[in-house]
């Protein structure tokens, strides 16, 4: 499965290979979601997950930002062990369309996704990965394909593509909805 990464969570932690704490290449780097809670940022999870960098994919974390709008060879999201993981395997060496692309939202932009369970506020196409809560302050994390979309308290928000450049897109509110 190809994804584009066009946004992290707030929190990375990393584990480095067994016995070898120096090299980057070998150590897995791991991003999920977080809020504020008293001046510190903290995993508040009412869905725990992850997405999984390896260090042989191409993925530095010291350059985070140079991942953003670039694909990834991964596999696809699952539920392992009761937390859902997302494994970003290898970064392709050139542009490529994804099937989905990684997204994270926050409360402020899209005013608050609903949290009733009977709610219908994520397209059934997607995978939602990680979500943290504290108060009004929410963080989400999804695997979403393009067109797909989102509900929050601002409306729909439908995940669209770039023509020319289709591994990179952008959310846009609906008028229409």
């Amino acid at each position: 499965m190809l994804i584009s990464v066009l946004g992290f969570g707030s929190i990375w932690t990393r584990r480095a290979a067994e016995g070898d704490q120096s090299r980057t290449l070998d150590a897995a780097y791991y991003n999920t979601t977080g809020v504020h809670v008293g001046g510190t940022l903290r995993n508040r999870p009412r869905v725990y997950g992850l997405a999984r960098f390896n260090g042989s994919s191409g993925f530095r974390p010291d350059r985070a930002f140079e991942a953003l709008g670039k694909v990834f060879e991964c596999e696809a999201p699952c539920i392992w062990q009761g937390i859902s993981k997302v494994i970003f395997k290898m970064r392709l060496h050139r542009p490529a369309k994804p099937d989905a692309y990684l997204v994270t939202v926050t409360a402020d932009q899209c005013g608050g996704i609903n949290k009733d369970p009977s709610a219908a506020w994520l397209h059934p196409d997607s995978q939602l990965i990680s979500f943290s809560e504290c108060r009004d302050q929410q963080e989400v994390m999804l695997v979403i394909p393009a067109f797909a979309w989102i509900r929050g308290g601002l409306g729909t928000f439908f995940l669209e593509p770039n023509a020319q450049k289709p591994w990179k897109a952008r959310l846009v509110l609906s008028t229409n909805v």
